[in-house]
């Protein structure tokens, strides 16, 4: 061999050691690094090259206390899981245009950390649009303001702008947790069950992927997921992403299901993104429960075809405040609005307060009979609740007074929405002051509210005359106005954004004009109550009597180390509760299902110190104006379809 010979085999030596070893230069990818990919040729995924399937369950940090969330994802690991999957909420993080918040329940990365110092992978969903049964699926109710009707989850400029803007400072926080730079986020999806959107637009999924890959790049998988059906993969699959399916344990034959991932791509592994373990709850529904042994069945077979499976959820947690979404069905003929309950309880392996059930300890049996790493570091046992007894409120002050408005009253000569205002959460109280022209002594009159966003209660001199839900706006009601009569009050509950559908841009409170008889009303005055803090309610002495809504108080002591416990408010009707400040969320008994709220111990105040809960009450109160705080929760109540 010549000399130039020997130097030509040398360097072709060297350049070929560089491309199976993955030595870079420029943008060539280092296989030094940690990667995660897919075999297409034996159905798998490699994880730095060996095979690796993964059995996760959904847990979303919004809905559980910073303090709990260790408790949370060691209880998941003890069942054998090897991976969690958490959505990302924008709402949470930007609850206002350029205004961002990572702290406290919000504190993503140190949730991110928690999962990876488990030992655990992560399947992130960023979104944008998450669903979740969450207000406005995730998205900040500001968005309405910014980005023309129907044009969320489009190819529309503003709102890629805002996404874009959003990603900026999302995305830096997530990249030293992506697997390929050393983290543990295995996969990331992008978008949300697109193919359940009626937009259908390709040029937006396309935008969107390339976004997403310019800060993931190769360092994690990315991944769609949809529905059981051609229909979801026509719209929802995006090229050169992974795409993978979700059903529950009511499939009988999982493989009609895996067959439209294998539609979309032939090859690669079977996945499972939600498998659904139970279900989402509705006012005025029974909470729907999913039978452990559907849930096994279903789960061997998806284990037996080699397919990689997320529980949703396996942790449900808590709607806290106004965070709770609604369903409209475009399906279903004149379909109701379905706002959601406060508990996310889901039928979930581990409660509303974080205990294992028996579906737990059933899927983690069934885990070690099939030889998955269940770990033995921790045996979780349900905890102990406090049964604290009966409490006594005092009413402090009517939402007519004046000391309750927080905000400005707002002046226009049309109704305006809260959007439109800037509110996002609580109650509007629209009022106008009727001219003599408007009132007639001898017959009812008609009121016509074309809008009702979500529930209007009608005043006239501050008493309740009727209360109108959403689905019979712009159904005159019949009001006697005598010629005493001043004022007109309609107080407009906002019961929770839709989250899913075509009926998403679920904008609140009356934007239309209201009538009387042949008068179109106004000026109006709009008092709005974001009800975000009560603090201000600690000077208020109370009373003997309030007119409703108003707010009622309670105080006491508890022992050292007070435990999660139960607020059960049977006896009241509608409203709102505080608990140290903490909003814990909408009760409806007179309602139903749910009628206890999830109290964490870690909101409550230990002896010697005073705890407080205040309550909002719209409708009706018991004689004794007592609530309990009880050990064990009731979401299974009576149920009333109308109220």
């Amino acid at each position: 061999m010549t000399t130039t010979n020997m130097m030509t085999a040398v360097v072709v030596a060297v350049f070929l050691y560089s491309v199976v070893a993955g030595i870079t230069t420029g943008n060539t990818i280092e296989t030094s690094k940690p990667t995660f990919t897919v075999d297409y040729e034996r159905n798998e995924f490699l994880k730095d090259g060996q095979v690796f399937r993964y059995v996760s369950g959904s847990l979303h940090y919004f809905r559980v206390p910073k303090p709990y969330w260790k408790d949370r994802i060691q209880k998941m690991k003890a069942a054998g899981l090897n991976a969690i999957s958490t959505y990302i909420e924008w709402s949470l993080h930007e609850p206002y245009p350029g205004v961002y918040n990572f702290d406290d329940i919000a504190d993503l990365e140190y949730f991110l950390k928690l999962v990876k110092d488990e030992g655990m992978y992560l399947l992130l969903r960023p979104g944008p649009y998450i669903c979740a049964e969450r207000d406005f699926g995730g998205f900040p109710f500001w968005l309405l303001n910014e980005v023309p009707k129907k044009r969320l989850r489009t190819n529309d400029p503003s709102y890629k702008h805002y996404v874009t803007k959003w990603f900026n400072v999302l995305m830096p926080k997530i990249d030293p947790f992506l697997y390929g730079n050393g983290g543990n986020i295995i996969m990331v999806q992008v978008e949300n069950e697109y193919g359940s959107y009626n937009a259908c637009d390709q040029e937006y999924l396309l935008w969107l992927r390339d976004l997403y890959k310019s800060y993931v790049g190769y360092k994690a998988l990315l991944y769609t997921t949809d529905g059981c059906g051609y229909s979801y993969f026509t719209c929802g699959a995006i090229p050169d992403v992974y795409a993978t399916v979700d059903f529950g344990a009511s499939i009988n034959d999982v493989s009609q299901c895996f067959k439209y991932m294998r539609a979309t791509q032939k090859r690669g592994p079977l996945v499972n993104s939600e498998y659904y373990v139970g279900w989402l709850s509705h006012w005025r529904e029974p909470s729907p429960i999913v039978n452990s042994y559907d849930v096994l069945e279903t789960m061997k077979n998806m284990l037996a075809l080699n397919a990689s499976i997320n529980f949703y959820m396996f942790h449900g947690g808590t709607n806290f405040g106004f965070t709770s979404g609604a369903n409209k069905y475009e399906k279903l003929k004149n379909s109701d609005y379905l706002p959601q309950l406060t508990s996310y309880d889901y039928d979930s392996p581990l409660n509303e307060a974080g205990d294992p059930t028996e579906k737990y300890f059933k899927i983690k049996k069934l885990l070690e009979e099939t030889n998955f790493a269940v770990s033995n570091e921790i045996s979780p046992v349900p905890a102990p609740k406090g049964n604290y007894g009966t409490f006594t409120m005092m009413p402090l002050v009517s939402l007519f007074e004046k000391a309750t408005q927080r905000i400005k009253p707002i002046e226009s000569d049309v109704p305006l929405g809260f959007e439109i205002m800037g509110i996002n959460t609580g109650f509007v109280m629209y009022e106008t002051i009727l001219t003599n022209e408007q009132k007639d002594n001898k017959v009812p009159v008609n009121l016509t509210i074309s809008t009702i966003r979500d529930q209007a209660t009608i005043f006239l001199d501050q008493v309740q005359v009727n209360i109108i839900p959403r689905k019979y706006e712009n159904i005159p009601v019949s009001l006697n106005i005598n010629s005493t009569v001043q004022k007109l009050s309609i107080l407009i509950e906002n019961q929770g954004r839709i989250n899913y559908g075509s009926f998403m841009e679920d904008r609140k409170g009356i934007f239309e004009p209201v009538t009387l008889g042949n008068y179109v009303l106004g000026p109006w005055k709009m008092i709005p109550h974001p009800l975000n803090e009560t603090s201000w309610l600690s000077t208020i002495e109370p009373q003997k009597y309030a007119v409703l809504p108003a707010f009622y108080k309670t105080q006491f002591t508890l022992p050292d180390n007070p435990l999660d416990t139960y607020l059960d408010v049977s006896g009241w009707k509608k409203g709102v509760a505080f608990v140290n400040g903490m909003n814990i969320g909408r009760y409806w008994p007179s309602c139903g299902p749910q009628i206890t709220l999830y109290i964490p111990g870690l909101f409550l105040i230990p002896y010697p110190g005073l705890n407080n809960i205040i309550m909002l009450e719209l409708e009706g109160v018991p004689e004794n104006l007592s609530i309990s705080l009880v050990d064990k929760p009731n979401l299974n109540g009576t149920v009333h379809k109308e109220f």
